[in-house]
């Protein structure tokens, strides 16, 4: 065997990355984005033993949706440019282009064994420049292609060039065997390792049948080998039968018209599919992603003219074949080798054994090309021999190097994005609707609603009954908010839906997808609550037709729990779960609906559920944490703050996770932390109702309320109706601004809004009070008293004003201010001194509910203070007395726990208001 030179090696490496080099600025197109951005097998999180399990698109092979494509060699080096790169498709695309360089060095090395050492670098370099593959090397996907023909390749070379019987055995068995795990129209070694071994064996065997030799050592090894392969390729077939579980996959009309046409229109449209992959051969001019529906009209009749093509075809491939096993020259030995890298390859993607999911797809021509190569360079060593036509041979080769090259790295350029790769796919063909399809989606991805609308009904047109293309409509209608043009587009692509036939399988004759036109009708239609019952009908038809659709019970798990049937939306989880319990997006759902059924355990379990499948799940990390922070349970504290922190890794422009952090640090008494979240929600939403108040609350409990104003003010600002705000920052301004006047403002605005309410009535009395206008105090409180009849503490209140009415009246002392001058001062002086002692959890006893509770500092004073603290106090926070009069009673230590309890009852007031709000 002759060997590659350094030379020829860098020759073929330069020529590919010159001719691919573009490719590395390609992002993921077409099938790339299911096989790598969708797929989660490559993900970390993903166990390694899933990559043998499901299919080349991450779907199980057990399931019917499965294209039954086992690939997991190929899938796991996908894993390993995630491992370095994650999703950055330049490393993806450079190791593709590694690959092929690789396989035209190996290819060169093959055509040595036929070829002279010109010709066969004529085949490698033909084969590194040929713009058929330009679908298997900047197309990610088709790193399949690249890794067979690699196995392809080494498994021949490794059989050729081996002399001990053993030795060829174990390392061509073991090579061949890899096929296993790449693409079956490449599974085909074998079968060239038969036909190279069987001419020499047979004329060995006829030689010793003439008598003209004994049975040499040879033949028997030979023979070891035959029955080796054989044996290995029976046991392979079954293995891989196994691995589809014993089942093709499902493909509709649409992937392949002519698999579901009537005879003879079967048969003549795929036989007329050889020729026109032979003439994408020799004239790659127009290529295109995507040959199904329409590409290519079907052969219905054996007087259609293209059927002259196929005649042509048969004709020259049985005169190739004839020569080629007449003689027995080397020549002929070429052409068999190059036919047989031509047929035996394409025959399980030829449709004429058994349908495959598409009409023509140039990937496949990859390993076919190297026979198409070898039967070039073959020809060029022929006319080259000729003296005359020497040169004129030398320049054809090397026109036909250069134009290749050309329009292979042109044609990279395609491969850029999807809209580039499908408008280029246009140019070509507009008879396949799903190229309309694929251009609207490719605007639909960058939010051109209506450009992609005019796509998709454009698709519509050309296939009047392409269910995905009324569907992308209706989608496309929703997304422009015209939900009447969407509902009619659904119905539309409903009626195409086929019926159902009693005892007769239902998704062996629609593409499992198509059933989404149930959930997409039934999604929009809910919107409208008169019609929850229609959409609830549309998800169990759905169910109906295909019980192992799993969406369809996600959907209907939804729309139960908007229908306040949380145990039928358990059900439906359930079920869904029972067909993927590795969703961690169902066990998410589970746990809202247990939230919904108030069972936190039971929730909590669920979402950690979820996090065990996927650490990263974004809502389960910020719910589970947010059940844990509401539970109030210290224990849960550390926990809940590390999901937070994960939360804002992960969403780290999303204010509300902040904000719980702050949260989680005001239960915690750790102020600076709680300042410091609060301040980043703020600065991530402006005007963010419950940080900013709760950052005022931190301030008011830290003795900082001069600095709660600033916060207050912009709070009030943007929602100039928050009423706990109003009283917060009216109680600082009475208290520790001495603002009487503000404070007035503050309660007066709240009662402007809402009249009745008892607590801004309450404070409003207690400006009153001190301003010493001890009538209209009185009458403030007797409303008070008409709004609130069976609080208690409002008539004991009224009571002190009234006692100290009586007791001022006795003692010729005015009732009003403006009779009070001077003589009073002193007294309003005392009162005050008594009521700043209260200032700071008088606000915070404002911001709760009734019997929200707050911090009490219980000091010893003059009666005039005694009576103006218990009224400012008792006034700012319902029920406030009794609790004064138990505390008194109580230890230090205890008033602090009772502290404690109270701030954080009213923090957790203020976030279920958020959560309600949906701040």
């Amino acid at each position: 065997m002759a060997v590659v030179s350094w030379m020829e090696i860098l020759l073929l490496t330069g020529l590919v990355v010159g001719c691919y080099w573009n490719s590395l600025s390609c992002g993921f197109v077409f099938d790339d984005v299911s096989a790598i951005l969708d797929n989660k097998d490559l993900r970390p999180a993903t166990p390694l033993r899933n990559l043998f399990l499901n299919d080349f698109w991450g779907t199980p092979m057990a399931e019917e949706r499965s294209h039954k494509s086992y690939r997991p060699l190929t899938v796991l080096t996908f894993r390993l440019n995630y491992l370095f790169s994650e999703l950055s498709s330049a490393s993806y695309h450079l190791l593709n282009v590694g690959l092929h360089s690789v396989v035209c060095v190996l290819f060169l090395r093959f055509c040595r064994l036929f070829l002279d050492k010109t010709s066969s670098l004529v085949a490698a370099l033909l084969f590194a420049v040929h713009p058929i593959h330009t679908e298997a090397v900047t197309g990610v996907v088709g790193r399949a292609e690249l890794l067979s023909s690699i196995f392809l390749l080494a498994a021949f070379l490794a059989y050729t060039r081996s002399n001990g019987a053993d030795q060829s055995i174990g390392e061509t068995t073991f090579t061949v065997d890899l096929h296993q795990y790449c693409p079956p129209e490449n599974r085909t070694m074998r079968c060239m390792l038969l036909l190279f071994t069987l001419p020499m064996l047979l004329d060995t065997l006829l030689q010793v049948l003439r008598g003209k030799d004994g049975f040499p050592y040879a033949v028997l090894q030979t023979l070891l080998k035959l029955i080796v392969l054989i044996i290995s390729t029976l046991l392979l077939v079954i293995i891989r039968v196994q691995v589809i579980q014993s089942q093709l996959p499902v493909f509709t009309r649409f992937d392949n018209p002519a698999a579901v046409s009537p005879t003879p229109a079967r048969q003549l449209t795929f036989n007329y599919l050889l020729p026109l992959n032979a003439w994408l051969l020799l004239n790659p001019s127009e290529l295109c992603c995507d040959w199904t529906m329409g590409t290519i009209p079907l052969v219905e009749s054996p007087l259609d003219l293209r059927n002259l093509a196929t005649l042509a075809f048969y004709s020259l491939l049985g005169l190739l074949a004839f020569h080629s096993l007449r003689h027995s020259h080397s020549s002929a030995k070429t052409v068999l080798m190059a036919l047989s890298l031509i047929v035996l390859p394409f025959i399980p993607a030829s449709n004429l054994f058994f349908p495959v999911g598409f009409v023509v797809a140039e990937r496949v021509l990859y390993v076919p090309s190297m026979g198409f190569c070898v039967l070039v360079a073959h020809g060029f060593r022929i006319v080259s021999h000729k003296r005359h036509l020497r040169k004129i041979s030398w320049l054809m080769i090397g026109v036909l190097l250069a134009t290749h090259a050309v329009k292979t790295f042109n044609r990279n350029w395609d491969w850029e994005s999807e809209y580039t790769l499908f408008t280029s796919a246009l140019k070509v063909n507009k008879n396949n609707a799903k190229l309309w399809n694929n251009v609207g989606h490719a605007l639909e991805n960058q939010n051109n609603y209506e450009k992609a609308l005019r796509y998709f009904l454009q698709a519509t047109r050309v296939q009047p009954d392409d269910i995905g293309a009324h569907m992308n409509v209706g989608r496309t209608y929703k997304n422009l908010n015209k939900s009447k043009e969407a509902e009619d587009a659904y119905l539309v692509a409903k009626s195409l839906m086929p019926q159902i036939i009693p005892g007769k399988k239902y998704a062996t004759r629609v593409a499992p997808n198509h059933l989404n036109v149930y959930i997409n009708l039934a999604n929009l239609i809910r919107t409208n609550d008169s019609r929850l019952e229609e959409a609830d009908q549309l998800y169990r038809q759905a169910i109906s037709m295909r019980p192992d659709f799993k969406q369809a019970y996600i959907s209907r798990g939804e729309l139960l729990l908007k229908m306040n049937k949380p145990l039928e939306a358990r059900d439906a989880y359930l079920r869904a779960l029972e067909l993927d319990s590795t969703n961690a997006d169902l066990w998410y759902n589970l746990a809202i609906v247990n939230i919904e059924m108030k069972e936190p355990s039971e929730a909590l379990k669920n979402f950690n559920h979820a996090l065990e499948l996927n650490p990263r799940h974004k809502l389960a990390l910020f719910n589970s944490a947010l059940l844990m922070q509401e539970s109030g349970e210290p224990r849960f504290r550390p926990e809940a703050n590390r999901r937070f922190l994960t939360y804002v890794q992960e969403e780290p422009d999303d204010a509300n996770g902040y904000f719980n952090l702050g949260m989680l640090a005001m239960d915690a008494n750790e102020n600076t932390a709680a300042e410091r979240w609060m301040r980043e929600a703020i600065r991530l939403q402006t005007g963010f109702r419950s940080a900013l108040f709760n950052l005022a609350l931190l301030y008011s409990q830290s003795r900082r309320e001069l600095d709660a104003l600033p916060v207050l003010d912009e709070l009030l600002r943007h929602h100039p109706e928050h009423v706990k705000g109003l009283i917060l920052k009216g109680d600082i301004l009475m208290n520790h601004k001495k603002d009487t006047q503000g404070a007035k403002v503050c309660f007066q605005r709240i009662l402007s809004m809402d009249p009745t309410n008892v607590q801004g009535k309450h404070n409003l009395c207690v400006v009153y009070f001190e301003e010493r206008d001890l009538p209209r105090a009185e009458r403030c409180l007797e409303e008070t008293l008409a709004l609130a009849p069976h609080e208690e503490y409002v008539r004991r209140h009224l009571g002190i004003v009234r006692g100290k009415m009586a007791a001022m009246s006795v003692a010729g002392q005015p009732l009003s201010p403006a009779s009070a001058e001077g003589a009073a001062t002193p007294s309003m002086k005392e009162e005050k001194k008594g009521g700043g002692g209260k200032e700071e959890e008088e606000g915070r006893g404002a911001t709760g509910s009734a019997g929200a509770g707050s911090k009490k500092n219980v000091r010893k004073s003059s009666s005039a203070e005694s009576l103006s603290g218990n009224i400012q106090s008792e006034l700012l926070d319902d029920g406030q007395a009794d609790k004064q009069q138990r505390t008194k009673s109580k230890s230090t230590k205890e008033i602090k726990d009772i502290e404690k309890k109270r701030a954080a009852a009213l923090k957790r007031l203020e976030e279920i208001e958020r959560i309600l709000s949906g701040d």
